[in-house]
């Protein structure tokens, strides 16, 4: 592996779910791509939120782009404890990152985000786009949560001499995700919602990975797309294709009441929003293998 190829992709994440499906997207289109993390397995081995161990790390080194996956989460956040982690990555983690990718002489930056960041709340029929408010507003432990996504956009979107991007991902599921949550649903650990209505972005994890991949060849400089599928499902509901597609037990239904202890939960599941992927089609030549969540479980399922 030559650690100075004009087409490295330093990938902080690559150990992630996301990460793997990003790191062969991006194989497949003929990068090298530079795993960057605290374990020892990793090409670059650093704490992102370790300033000097990571500059260190990357002394001598030349990429092309850097890639922004890295989170503190294990296992999927329950209570809004959960992402305090992350929120502190995406904050002093990413200015970091982006000092370590000026030092590598990286042209490119990506960054991954969500689209919670438009906010936790039900935004009804209106449909979301780039042009909407990010990362402001809230309340209570949410306005932690914008504060970091809208950080973490702007150190990427504008640092001078970095092309920065950031791709708003829905909700993810497949490979490597929906097994977890098939596992609870065949224990009855997982409840389920009423939904009333309510909708939810989603994203199939091999569609991400194939985004992040176009955003590095095709992607504007301090542009933000939204990555979603093109049919919204209500949490809930989710789960009940779940079980449908894989034949786990039906999970029992409870009052969305019964989640306020699950804080960050329940919080995903009384949001509502619509998202518009019209500009990542438009401008990347990015579209879902997976228009559904149907579609990526039928073809998990038979896989």
């Amino acid at each position: 592996m030559d650690m100075n190829d004009t087409e490295n992709v330093l990938l902080a994440g690559a150990s992630g779910v996301l990460g793997g499906h990003i790191a062969r997207a991006l194989r497949q289109r003929g990068y090298t791509v530079l795993s960057l993390g605290r374990g020892a397995g990793n090409d670059v081995v650093a704490d992102l939120m370790n300033r000097d161990q990571l500059l260190r790390a990357v002394e001598g080194l030349t990429v092309h782009t850097v890639v922004h996956a890295a989170t503190a989460l294990r296992k999927a956040a329950m209570r809004h404890r959960d992402m305090f982690a992350t929120d502190d990555l995406r904050v002093t983690g990413t200015a970091h990152l982006v000092e370590a990718a000026q030092l590598a002489g990286a042209r490119r930056m990506i960054a991954e985000s969500m689209v919670f960041g438009y906010g936790y709340r039900d935004f009804g029929d209106r449909v979301l786009t780039e042009t909407d408010d990010f990362g402001c507003g809230g309340r209570g432990s949410d306005v932690r949560h914008l504060e970091g996504m809208r950080v973490k956009e702007e150190l990427m979107l504008n640092t001078p001499g970095i092309e920065g991007i950031s791709l708003r991902f829905g909700l993810f599921y497949g490979q490597g995700g929906t097994e977890s949550i098939v596992e609870m649903l065949r224990k009855r650990q997982l409840p389920a919602v009423n939904d009333r209505g309510r909708v939810l972005p989603w994203v199939d994890l091999a569609d991400a990975g194939a985004a992040v991949a176009a955003a590095v060849e095709d992607g504007t400089p301090g542009q933000a797309y939204n990555i979603v599928d093109d049919s919204p499902l209500g949490f809930g509901a989710h789960l009940r294709l779940v079980t449908a597609t894989f034949g786990t037990p039906r999970p029992f239904t409870v009052p969305g009441g019964l989640l306020r202890p699950l804080s960050y939960l329940y919080e995903m599941t009384r949001a509502s929003m619509r998202v518009s992927n019209a500009r990542a089609k438009g401008e990347l030549g990015w579209k879902p293998q997976y228009p559904s969540c149907a579609d990526g479980l039928r073809a998990l399922a038979a896989a």
